[in-house]
């Protein structure tokens, strides 16, 4: 189980397609000591990266991840992500199914009518 508490959100970027139609991974990070702000802002730079934490628990960042295809999304984790200085570890999660969609419809229909 991971225990997380939400601390601060570095970025939500819009998207061309509604969250159903989009491949979600959560990722799970940990950096090297002083190094969290610096790596955020390096993670919420990169497309397809919509949410950026930082966290307390057993990580130090938490990100949420929405593609097009999973071949797109085994780019983002190993060619970009895992290139970004200051990450010492990562743990990629992919969801399967969204349970609770009120906030993300909210969220990325904004200007979809």
């Amino acid at each position: 189980m991971v225990y997380v508490a939400h601390t601060n959100a570095y970025l939500i970027s819009p998207h061309k397609t509604r969250p159903g139609n989009m491949v979600t991974a959560i990722v799970l990070l940990d950096t090297k000591r002083g190094k969290v702000n610096e790596v955020a802002d390096a993670l919420a730079a990169l497309d397809g990266i919509t949410e950026v934490h930082s966290v307390a628990g057993r990580v130090d960042l938490v990100a949420m991840l929405r593609v097009d295809e999973n071949e797109a999304l085994a780019d983002l984790v190993t060619n970009e992500i895992r290139q970004v200085d200051g990450i010492t570890d990562t743990e990629t999660l992919i969801g399967f199914r969204v349970h609770s969609s009120h906030d993300l419809e909210n969220m990325f229909g904004v200007g979809m009518d």
